[in-house]
């Protein structure tokens, strides 16, 4: 009747369950939550501090995006790149989409000069809109 303990010993052995399925509801409606509310802001695989202006406007979905950081360096489809694998790039994406939008998303700490590089680039690969993204103030 008593065990070891000095605990009463229930000849029922009733075992208790846990239900997990109302768990498991829960942390997928989280994750549902946390995928939907994220802000995908890193478009070119790197993190800029875009300057603003209030001319600004969005641009279509047919755009080629190359991001400029601070320090000078070029990134395409999240990758670095140099300044003249940049023009083979553009040329071989004009291409495929005659009509694709070049948008240069660069810091505001970044050197001008590396801006007219990549525009003049753009330019020569054969891209006929370059543009250089802003935040609408």
């Amino acid at each position: 009747m008593f065990d070891d303990f000095g605990l009463i010993n229930k000849s029922n052995n009733a075992s208790a369950e846990i239900n997990i399925g109302p768990l498991i509801d829960l942390v997928f409606i989280l994750l549902i939550f946390f995928v939907v509310t994220t802000n995908f802001n890193r478009q070119t695989g790197i993190d800029v501090s875009r300057p603003k202006a209030q001319t600004a406007v969005t641009q279509g979905q047919k755009t080629l995006l190359i991001g400029i950081t601070r320090e000078g360096t070029l990134h395409v489809y999240g990758r670095q790149v140099s300044i003249d694998r940049l023009t083979a790039l553009v040329s071989e994406e004009v291409s495929k989409d005659p009509s694709l939008n070049v948008v240069i998303i660069s810091d505001q700490q970044a050197s001008v000069g590396t801006a007219v590089q990549v525009m003049d680039k753009c330019a020569l690969a054969g891209a006929a809109k370059v543009s250089i993204a802003a935040d609408k103030e």
